[in-house]
């Protein structure tokens, strides 16, 4: 399989359905026959979904999906860290990896975005180990995306399909935090319990 091709087409699926990155399309669907069915198929789901919808329709769809369901959060470190204070220093290991590899994070987003991430494996293999060390938010990513019944579960679909199948460590993290949702900060709230 062509990483590099599989991770930037997801990339380019996952992100926000702007004019420049709805105009790749046709390249993208091009691109994905050089992909194996499984990882292929899914995203030929998503790309058929964007090139059929009206692109004002797109946005309103992933405002509402990503931007205002904590469940369906594109941020990788939210789902091990919440909004707690470990969620700086695991963006710090995100942000070392694309410095690493000598490339700035895509569209000025934070360095644990999914698209941005996808976009980093495209070009180094930083990108896969980090895809790879939080393969739980991956996973509960998309069981929240098919539980809207979303199309966008596909791409989350095969991104997974790249990715090594998840160790019975992996299923029992992604089950606890599928029972007691992100992390949620401690420190300095005694008072207010």
């Amino acid at each position: 399989m062509n990483g590099a091709v599989a991770a930037r087409a997801a990339s380019l699926l996952l992100r926000y359905p702007e004019p420049d990155v709805l105009a790749t399309l046709p390249t993208l669907r091009a691109a994905l026959d050089e992909l194996p069915a499984t990882v292929a198929d899914p995203l030929r789901l998503v790309a058929a979904h964007r090139a059929g919808t009206v692109p004002t329709a797109l946005a309103a769809e992933y405002v509402e999906l990503f931007d205002l369901r904590r469940r369906c959060c594109l941020y990788l470190t939210y789902y091990t860290c919440g909004d707690t204070r470990k969620r700086g220093a695991a963006l710090l290991e995100f942000a070392a990896a694309y410095r690493r590899a000598g490339l700035s994070i895509v569209d000025g987003e934070l360095p644990d975005h999914l698209p941005a991430v996808l976009e980093l494996a495209a070009h180094d293999a930083g990108g896969w180990v980090l895809l790879r060390d939080n393969r739980v938010g991956i996973d509960l990513l998309a069981d929240a995306l098919a539980a809207e019944g979303s199309v966008y579960r596909y791409a989350v679909e095969a991104v997974r399909a790249m990715l090594p199948t998840p160790g019975a460590a992996d299923l029992a993290a992604a089950f606890r935090l599928a029972r007691s949702g992100p992390p949620r900060e401690e420190v300095g709230l005694e008072g207010y319990r």
